[in-house]
């Protein structure tokens, strides 16, 4: 692919909670700023792409582990190396002694071509700088607030100890309270670059054919629906409602285009507004294309952006 990319993907949030800390609530910085990581973004993308039958590498995958001390078996997440083997039906990945072989084979996994990888296992050390490079995706709506919702369990808990909690068999006369943290509502946004000269040394080394217009396709086929897609039960509120693909010659740069976003909520209609408009004004003779997706039954669109394509995300056919 012989141009590059820049652009924005958003992420609204309704009663749920698109990217949790280890407290269980949604990320913070340490000024209570409201954030996504690219993790966040990133796994429903990979879920997607593995649904579809495409070669994921790097998503959690499982295995049955026996104890032979313990004679017993359990479920357990694969290793990298164990991960690769299964991926690439290898049989010892410590006893390919080639590295190149290893970089073919990781190159051809669609996670690996568009987000780059760390791979340091069985004496391969490689680190690959992807051409999709994803920023942090900070919510832009200013009235966020998380809320704990309490959950009873239909179990009672087993463990419990206090006999005043037992009945007259010394059982647990109580069920379980667990808790359920949503956002009442978020609207976050990703600032993201492809660079398909990422991978010009792996060009000219053999091991892959670069960054392709067809490996941007399906990036952004998947970009554009799979939060939407992702449907678990702490994400079942989370969509997709703004994707902006700007298409540029190789030597233009353009800057974090997420911090000329803004959100404002409104009576009727949300607005998203944009503010890159005179910036891309000064670079039209270097633009090949300008198109923006969102959510038209939700959301209005402002802000002068000359030459730009609407679309619906949800059907995808233009406005």
């Amino acid at each position: 692919m012989k141009k590059r990319v820049y652009g924005v993907l958003g992420i609204s949030s309704i009663m749920s909670n698109w990217n949790a800390d280890f407290s269980g609530f949604p990320k913070t910085t340490s000024d209570g700023s409201v954030f996504g990581s690219d993790k966040a973004l990133k796994y429903p993308m990979k879920k997607m792409w593995e649904d579809e039958g495409e070669k994921v590498l790097y998503i959690k995958s499982l295995k049955v582990s026996k104890d032979e001390k313990k004679n017993e078996t359990g479920v357990v997440p694969r290793s990298l190396k164990e991960r690769y083997e299964q991926l690439f039906n290898v049989e010892d990945l410590s006893k390919i002694k080639n590295t190149e072989e290893v970089l073919r084979n990781i190159f051809t996994a669609i996670d690996v071509k568009n987000f780059g990888a760390t791979f340091a296992e069985a004496g391969n050390n490689i680190s690959i700088t992807g051409a999709v490079q994803i920023g942090q995706g900070f919510n832009k709506y200013a009235d966020t607030v998380a809320e704990e919702q309490q959950i009873l369990s239909p179990f009672r808990d087993a463990t419990k100890d206090k006999k005043d909690d037992k009945d007259e068999k010394g059982e647990a006369k109580n069920s379980t309270i667990g808790s359920k943290i949503v956002s009442n509502e978020a609207h976050y946004f990703y600032p993201f670059a492809i660079n398909p000269l990422a991978y010009k040394g792996y060009v000219e080394m053999g091991v892959t054919n670069g960054y392709t217009e067809e490996d941007y396709l399906k990036f952004k086929k998947t970009a554009l629906v799979a939060a939407t897609a992702y449907a678990t039960n702490s994400k079942i509120g989370c969509e997709n409602e703004l994707a902006i693909f700007i298409v540029t010659e190789l030597d233009t740069y353009l800057p974090n285009l997420s911090e000329y976003v803004y959100f404002e909520k409104r009576e009727g209609k949300n607005e998203i507004r944009l503010e890159f408009g005179e910036l891309l004004k000064e670079l039209m003779d270097r633009i090949e294309s300008v198109e923006i997706y969102y959510n038209p039954y939700t959301t209005e669109i402002t802000g002068n952006v000359e030459g730009t394509t609407m679309y619906n995300i949800f059907t995808q056919k233009e406005v």
